[in-house]
């Protein structure tokens, strides 16, 4: 007797999960074709509005880049036009100091030349005369 009570009460535990099992599946069934079809549709215009929204978002910033690399070279240019300039008004005064140096020097070496030739012509002639004094 026992063994026939024992399955008794195992097939009324099968069936009480059966009838949960039926319960479950009827509350998370899931919606119809229609309602599903809808629902991937929504999901699939929400997802291309959001990605539309990402590429627009990428573009601006993408701008704001393209911008700010415009004004960082525009202001390197405008340094390399700055320390072009100041290089160049360098050189310039740098070529003058130059030449003012190489005319004073060659103002120097006119003077030592008319100098020694002043002091040759007058060498020359103190000899010539001293050679014409009978002595």
């Amino acid at each position: 007797m026992s063994d026939n009570d024992s399955s008794t009460g195992g097939f009324g535990w099968f069936l009480a999960g059966l009838g949960i099992g039926a319960l479950v599946g009827v509350l998370y069934a899931p919606k119809s074709g229609k309602e599903t079809r809808d629902d991937l549709a929504a999901a699939a215009l929400e997802a291309r509005d959001r990605a539309n929204q990402l590429y627009s978002q990428g573009v601006e910033q993408a701008g704001q880049y393209v911008q700010q690399g415009k004004q960082v070279a525009s202001q390197y240019a405008d340094r390399g036009k700055e320390y072009y300039d100041k290089g160049r008004t360098q050189w310039t005064q740098y070529v003058d100091k130059g030449k003012d140096l190489l005319q004073t020097q060659a103002d120097a070496v006119t003077a030592a030349v008319d100098a020694g030739k002043e002091a040759y012509v007058a060498k020359t002639s103190e000899s010539t005369t001293e050679a014409s004094q009978p002595s």
